[in-house]
């Protein structure tokens, strides 16, 4: 990824944009940041703390991502994982009560096309 995009991710805060995690490695670009740019049409974004009841929507919901696939070099998620996740899958999940906390300081500021900040810092693990 470019480094000048990085410099200048935000948050939903408006601040720099925070790493969500590396175990597994999660984003878009695989590198640990829930960054975006014109490809990623599903806009991972939002930082998030897996649970199973989050995993199990998921996968009725056609997302499998419990499941390893070495193939890609994705061990599956388990609870208590972070995950940068789709804004509109998290939204999804909300409308059926099973959205996962967030950090916002790791959930870049493109979410909040998707998702009201309000609804965002409800669900927060973080507000500062």
């Amino acid at each position: 990824m470019n480094a000048l995009i990085m410099a200048e991710a935000l948050n939903v805060l408006g601040e720099k944009l925070l790493p969500c995690g590396d175990s597994p490695i999660t984003g878009f670009f695989r590198d640990g940041y829930c960054n975006t740019c014109h490809e990623d049409v599903g806009s991972h974004t939002v930082c998030v703390e897996v649970t199973e009841e989050f995993l199990e929507f998921s996968r009725f919901s056609g997302n499998d991502l419990s499941t390893p696939h070495p193939e890609f070099e994705f061990p599956g998620l388990k609870e208590g994982d972070r995950w940068c996740l789709c804004a509109g899958r998290w939204l999804q999940a909300y409308e059926k009560g099973m959205a996962p906390k967030v950090f916002l300081r790791n959930t870049h500021i493109r979410a909040l096309e998707t998702i009201p900040r309000d609804l965002l810092e409800k669900f927060a693990v973080q507000l500062n």
